[in-house]
């Protein structure tokens, strides 16, 4: 199969997060067929043997967001178009070909690859962590690269992700009587003020500007149109930058919302290490052209770095395309990822073993 017949195939396989099955069995029994062994975890599949060599840990999820309706893939115009198309089946069909790739089995550096399940769910669910912990050789790579999509660039590290619930409570009351309860909701409009004007907070890390944020993504209170609710929920959404780590993220959560009747920490990952200097960053750099840039998303490079693996994501495709719509992926960049990845792996030579 050629790169795109590759990425047509997997987009059309549905894998949403929960309903890896499929597409986890169809890519190890393609790989199976190639010269790497294959080894599977549950819907997870590692591909590739330690050795003596330096290893390069290339890693990508399987599962997409739930379809808005789109339909099966589609070529038009220069690019594919198809639900997980840019995020990130695209980084899939370039990992999957560099693993085929027999020009690659004896180079200076040892590939592996890990295509794994529930990333786009609660981290918790994420089961790339437990298979590096099910696999311990997998944390003595030497690099990682995570194929999310990187806008043409090579992206540094990530901001962390955290998210809370938010509770004001009152005492409910009949709608007529107001001042025999006290209104919830109201109650947060102080708060709520102040998170609508909240300010973003940038960091510059090795040269790169990180920008931290905080937002309400949800809210819900009130029983009946006539009762003055005594409960309102809210979720609070916080994208903490590389300089934090989790613990100093969830004191600040605690900070901003002093105002809240409980505050309850339910889904956090770690920020990703900042690694601009490492010797497969200078050569991918080098065989691509592209630039460095800080990742303002949150994507595995902090699981990758928490186990002691510097790594880095550059994937094909536009992070703005990722759980859209009419999400698509620009078909040269795919090709362009393939070929700076294989041109990276045999032009890391004299760096690897220094």
């Amino acid at each position: 199969m050629t790169l795109v017949e590759t990425l047509r195939w997997l987009v059309d396989i549905p894998s949403v997060t929960g309903d890896e099955a499929q597409i986890a069995t169809a890519v190890a029994e393609r790989l199976s067929a190639g010269p790497r062994t294959v080894r599977r975890r549950d819907n997870t599949v590692v591909v590739g043997d330690p050795d003596d060599r330096p290893m390069l840990l290339l890693a990508g999820h399987l599962d997409t967001v739930p379809s808005q309706g789109q339909g099966p893939a589609r070529v038009e115009d220069g690019r594919l178009w198809g639900l997980g198309a840019a995020d990130m089946k695209g980084g899939l069909a370039v990992m999957i070909h560099l693993l085929e790739d027999r020009s690659l089995v004896d180079a200076d550096l040892g590939l592996v690859g890990v295509f794994y399940e529930g990333e786009e769910g609660p981290a918790a669910a994420n089961s790339l962590g437990p298979t590096l912990d099910a696999f311990p050789w997998l944390t003595e790579a030497w690099f990682g690269v995570v194929l999310e999509p990187s806008d043409g660039e090579i992206q540094v590290g990530c901001n962390g992700a955290l998210n809370a619930k938010v509770v004001f409570r009152g005492v409910p009351a009949h709608s007529a009587r107001p001042w025999l309860g006290e209104n919830a909701i109201t109650k947060a409009g102080e708060w709520l003020a102040r998170m609508h004007r909240f300010p973003v907070r940038e960091v510059d890390i090795g040269g790169l500007v990180y920008r931290e944020v905080m937002a309400v993504t949800r809210a819900e209170g009130g029983v009946a149109t006539n009762i003055i609710p005594g409960t309102f929920t809210l979720n609070l959404n916080y994208r903490f930058t590389p300089d934090r780590s989790i613990s100093e993220a969830e004191a600040k959560v605690r900070e901003v919302c002093a105002d809240a009747d409980e505050v309850e920490i339910f889904d956090v990952a770690p920020s990703g290490p900042v690694t601009v200097d490492h010797p497969f960053v200078e050569t991918l750099a080098g065989v691509s052209g592209a630039r460095l840039g800080a990742k303002q998303g949150w994507t595995d490079v902090a699981r990758l770095g928490e186990r002691g693996v510097p790594a880095v994501n550059y994937g094909p495709g536009e992070t703005a395309q990722a759980h859209q719509v009419s999400e698509s992926v620009d078909l040269a960049s795919v090709e362009e990822s393939f070929r700076a990845l294989r041109a990276a792996v045999h032009g890391a030579k004299s760096t690897a073993s220094s």
